[in-house]
């Protein structure tokens, strides 16, 4: 009797150990999808040379920003709409703004930062800006945001 318990107990743990895992799976699938798109298109249309990392920004608009070399060879960022119609694909040269840890560094100098989850290039309201989300020194979640071409502060929505 007890082996079927311990049987059982293992089964029912390793069933739902699968299920989970196939659902994040498939929760994540159409961002990886979305990415993939965006990667095609903007080496299609010759925006990059070559992809370096491609991540989804979620703002007013959702955008695939992708980052990369352009044919030469200088760094470039791209933002790729999902949603909307009407909206035009967006690029900047990374020389032309701040970088990314020049923008942790401004946080850093502005905020008692515990930690730092991620850091991000989005587009928002014509402007590309540096979303930084971190946790404070009392564990509260707060995001920032710096306009990518200066380093002048956007929005800042903290203690959450």
């Amino acid at each position: 009797m007890k082996r079927w318990i311990i049987f059982i107990s293992v089964f029912i743990l390793s069933l739902s150990l699968v299920i989970s895992l196939f659902v994040i799976w498939k929760a994540g699938q159409p961002f990886s999808d979305e990415r993939d798109k965006a990667e095609l298109l903007v080496l299609k249309e010759e925006k990059l040379k070559e992809v370096s990392v491609s991540e989804v920004y979620n703002g007013s608009n959702t955008y695939v920003t992708v980052s990369g070399n352009d044919v030469d060879g200088k760094g470039k960022v791209v933002f790729v709409p999902i949603t909307g119609k009407d909206l035009a694909i967006e690029e900047v040269m990374l020389k032309d703004g701040i970088s990314k840890k020049q923008a942790i560094d401004a946080v850093q100098t502005e905020f008692k930062v515990k930690e730092v989850l991620h850091t991000k290039l989005g587009w928002e309201q014509d402007n590309a800006v540096w979303e930084i989300t971190f946790l404070n020194e009392n564990d509260k979640l707060n995001y920032v945001y710096l306009l990518f071409e200066d380093g002048k502060w956007w929005k800042r929505i903290l203690n959450l």
